[in-house]
């Protein structure tokens, strides 16, 4: 997620996902939308918007972010991990640039993603709406609530209906200098 401080970024995330069979507990609701499986693939359009003070109009970028979940492996505490292999182009006519790699997990009720070598707790399990966590418990950048809302309710992005989906909600603060809003929409199946 991007962090604002004296900026506004806004996210807009375009996704599409191949359809494949999810390799996930079933007992625990929740975990089909956080699905871990090699090969299953994400493409975000991302549309961000940088306003400042001191500018008049706000910096617009454009790019394609694709995630593509790549071979798991034990992670330092023994646990399977998955390997989160980030690509990034400009325009759909461009071939895509290998930008990172990330990694995603399961820990026990928690679906945990290494951005950049900090630990963020994504999505609690099982999912309900008000339940609420701090995001940051596996790192040392400070506590940050996370909740969920709208669990199991349809979203539209663009042109693309999902019909169960969940919110995570990161952050909603806003002052007289500055916004920051950060969530993000899990759609089952698809992630």
């Amino acid at each position: 997620m991007l962090n604002s401080g004296n900026s506004l970024f806004v996210l807009a995330m375009l996704l599409f996902g191949g359809c494949r069979s999810i390799n996930s507990d079933p007992i625990v609701p929740g975990y089909d939308y956080f699905p871990l499986e090699t090969g299953r693939y994400i493409i975000y359009d991302v549309t961000e918007h940088q306003y400042s003070l001191t500018a008049t109009t706000p910096t617009k970028r454009a790019y394609q972010i694709k995630e593509v979940i790549g071979a798991d492996y034990a992670d330092v505490t023994g646990r399977p991990a998955y390997r989160l292999l980030r690509y990034r182009r400009s325009v759909d006519s461009q071939p895509w640039q290998t930008d990172s790699v990330w990694s995603v997990r399961l820990v026990d009720s928690e679906g945990v993603r290494t951005e950049n070598g900090l630990d963020f707790v994504k999505l609690r399990f099982p999912v309900s709406d008000r339940l609420r966590w701090n995001g940051n418990r596996y790192n040392t950048i400070g506590a940050d609530d996370y909740e969920i809302r709208n669990s199991g309710q349809p979203y539209r992005v663009s042109d693309k209906q999902f019909d169960q989906t969940v919110m995570v909600v990161a952050q909603q603060d806003s002052t007289l200098i500055s916004q920051d809003k950060r969530f993000e929409v899990y759609a089952r199946r698809v992630g």
